[in-house]
Formats: structure tokens, sequence, C-alpha cells
């Protein structure tokens, strides 16, 4: 049995590599073409059906994204009061590898795409996964969406190769995706806009120049959106525990990734919070579940 890579630009060029059944254990980065890393925009695709890889066009459409695994998706489980955990598949350890990523992200979408639709009111809740091709992109995983208003959860290939177990990912998928559910990119657009408005106002009353005033907005607006970024970064690591506990993955042993990147302390201007807090963030969350 054998499973197609499938990668195409946004020209419409496609090109397949076909995987034999050992090469699926390989990890994924070792299977993007050399080429990647360019700036022609290629979309990567597993490709399980051929319905599935028809869509795989789609994918070159993401404005500003370069790459995307999308894999079929289940219906989202239907929501209910009180959500059951999910059993996931058995906890891998190593590098992600095609298989291993496209089988994580069939579990979970669903069940992001269930706690959207429970959390949010006419939301898109269709969450597409991304792997961006550019292999020199840092170590990254982050939320955006769409020209379609699809929210779109993207990781670049230094990311899929820091994570040590399917935990992590499950986690930092969950915590991507709660970054859409919580709406943090429009609060932290407005967060950025109220913030340089103060900053100038303040500015101009106490008699600054026009060029001092320029500069108290923009601070204004750099302290507004990374002030509120630390709570959002608390807020989504606590719902992303959710989605991975429900989705049957273990959220504190995938928290064990913050262990293992740079702490940023408490500096006033970082845009993330002490990575001690966000780890007893998610023990506090599982404590309730």
């Amino acid at each position: 049995m054998y499973r197609t890579l499938v990668l195409a630009n946004a020209t419409g060029m496609i090109w397949e590599k076909r995987l034999d059944w050992w090469q699926r254990s390989q990890p994924l980065a070792g299977h993007l073409p050399a080429r990647f890393g360019t700036k022609q925009g290629y979309a990567v695709f597993d490709r399980f059906s051929l319905k599935a890889s028809r869509a795989v066009l789609g994918c070159v459409a993401i404005a500003a994204l370069s790459a995307c695994l999308d894999v079929p998706m289940t219906s989202a489980p239907t929501p209910s009061n009180a959500p059951q955990v999910s059993p996931a598949p058995a906890s891998t350890n190593g590098p992600v590898t095609v298989e291993s990523f496209a089988a994580l992200v069939r579990h979970i979408e669903p069940i992001a795409e269930s706690e959207c639709r429970n959390r949010t009111k006419g939301a898109n809740c269709d969450f597409k996964i991304v792997v961006d091709s550019n292999a020199k992109a840092p170590s990254n995983a982050y939320q955006s969406v769409d020209s379609s208003g699809r929210p779109v959860l993207t990781f670049t290939v230094a990311l899929l190769a820091d994570v040590q177990n399917s935990d992590e990912l499950a986690f930092i998928l969950g915590h991507e995706a709660s970054h859409h559910i919580a709406g943090h990119l429009n609060r932290t657009q407005e967060s950025a806009t109220v913030g340089g408005l103060l900053g100038g106002v303040l500015a101009a009353a106490i008699g600054a120049d026009a060029s001092t005033v320029e500069v108290a907005q923009n601070l204004g607006a750099t302290v507004g959106a990374r002030r509120y970024s630390k709570s959002y970064e608390l807020e989504a690591d606590q719902l992303g525990t959710i989605i991975a506990y429900r989705a049957g993955y273990n959220p504190v042993r995938g928290a064990a990734f913050f262990t293992r990147i740079p702490d940023p302390g408490d500096q006033f201007l970082g845009s993330h919070p002490p990575n001690d807090q966000r780890i007893e963030t998610v023990r506090r969350t599982m404590a309730t579940l």
C-alpha cells in the first residue's frame, strides 16, 4: 500500500511523489523538495483519496501562506453539555511523519471545530491545517485566516522537527485553534489601535511636538498589543488544554514543550508569558477536567 505526496504551486502545476509504506514513517521534512524555501508558493498535501487530492489546488489560494497539508476531515461531533473524551491514537515519540501528522490532524480538528461552534456565534470553524514549506523558517506555529475568512493553523517544518511526541503536537494545535476561537486576532488589533490613540492623546496633552506624538502613538500601539497578548497566550493555553484533553491527548505531557524553548521571562514588551506560568496554567486547567 502506498500514498502520494502531492505538491502544487500557484500556477496549478502539480508534482507528485509516491511514498511506499516504509517511507511514511520518515520525517515529513525529508519529503520536501530542495526548491522549497523559495517564493514559488508550493502547497503540500498527503493524498488519501481521489476526492481529497483534487482539493489540493484550493490550498494554494491561501494568501501569504506557502504550503498546506490538508487531510479529509470527518464531521464535527454533535455539541453536548458534557463533551466526552475522544480516544486518541496511541501517543507517539520521535519525529513527526507524514502519516502521524495527518492522523493527528484528522483526529483533533473535529474536536477543535466542535469547541469553536459551541463557544462562538457565526464564526468560521472549518480549520485548515497548514505546513509552511519554507525550510528556513524558524520554529513556530501561528493562527491566521485566508481570504474567505477560513481559519488557518500554520506549522513550520522546524517546529514539527522540534516536537518530541504527539501530545506536544496536539497541545500546540489546540493552542493555535484557541486563538481563533477566542477572537485574539481582532482583539489584538483593537488593543493596538486603542493603545496608539491613548499614547498620542497623552503626548499631545503635555504639549509634545508632532514627532513626539507619533513616537508615543507607536509605543502605545506596541504596548497595547503586546501586554494584551500575554493574557491571550494564557487564555489559549487554557482552552488548548481542554481541546487536547477532549481529543484524548495528555496536555500536561504536551506542555513539556515549554521546558525546551527559551523562557521570555516577564519582559515588559514581551509577547509571551514566562514558561513556568504557562505550564502552571495547563496543570490548573487539567485539575478542573
